[in-house]
């Protein structure tokens, strides 16, 4: 068996659908597609797939990932590539698929960081902050010594330093469109959610953003090579 890896994109209407969903399409697209995929052995055979850190609902992306188990000892990645996109559906494109070297973890286990582009939807514009204020707000969030964040989930609540999990946090050069950029920890210890940044970011000035108002993009996601340096999941593949 080879793996292979699975670049994707998630756009429009299909940003609604949740990640088990996904996890169901491909399964399906996948046989329409007649992908030489393999199968787990037992009385429940099915597909061998992995996906890298789960993206949120409503949220779009242009770097999504998932690892293939393929029974062709030499896959053709093109013909692949081109298969699902025919068997696919508007929102959901295949941008890339490169085999992976044996050696190499899954996705879900290489996910270390991820990065965002974040906006505002044009009905609520009026009621977030502007752009020369989001850059106010970065420079005095970068000065800080330490951005704590009291962090819920549905096992734990504990304050942390989101300095510690940010790696990038840039305004967009054009003043045009506020767009901010960053670079945030998704390993399944650390993560932290570009929502946390926003509203940690909004809040040092008692900004309270409106409901909805975020129009949230992950642009890629990434892995540490043996320097502990950011590669993109995509580079990992051949």
């Amino acid at each position: 068996m080879k793996k292979i890896r699975v670049r994707f994109t998630k756009h429009g209407a299909v940003r609604y659908i949740g990640h088990l969903d996904v996890m169901r399409y491909f399964q399906k697209c996948i046989r329409r597609a007649k992908i030489n995929v393999s199968y787990s052995a037992g009385y429940s055979p099915h597909q061998i797939m992995t996906f890298a850190a789960p993206l949120g609902v409503s949220l779009e992306s242009e770097g999504e990932y998932m690892d293939l188990g393929i029974e062709d000892e030499n896959p053709d990645c093109e013909a692949i590539k081109n298969a699902l996109n025919e068997s696919s559906v508007p929102g959901i494109r295949i941008k890339s698929v490169k085999v992976l070297p044996d050696d190499v973890g899954n996705a879900m286990a290489s996910v270390y960081a991820s990065s965002y582009e974040i906006g505002f939807y044009d009905d609520k514009k009026d009621a977030c902050p502007s752009y020369e204020k989001l850059g106010e707000l970065i420079d005095k969030m970068k000065t800080m010594d330490s951005c704590i964040y009291h962090k819920e989930t549905r096992k734990t609540s504990r304050d942390i330093d989101l300095k510690e999990y940010i790696y990038d946090l840039r305004l967009s050069d054009s003043s045009d469109e506020p767009v901010i950029y960053m670079t945030i920890n998704s390993s399944s210890a650390d993560s932290i959610k570009p929502g946390f940044v926003m509203e940690f970011l909004c809040g040092i000035e008692g900004i309270t953003l409106p409901a909805n108002a975020l129009k949230i993009t992950r642009l890629d996601m990434f892995t540490q090579n043996e320097n502990g340096e950011l590669i993109s999941l995509e580079e990992v593949g051949i």
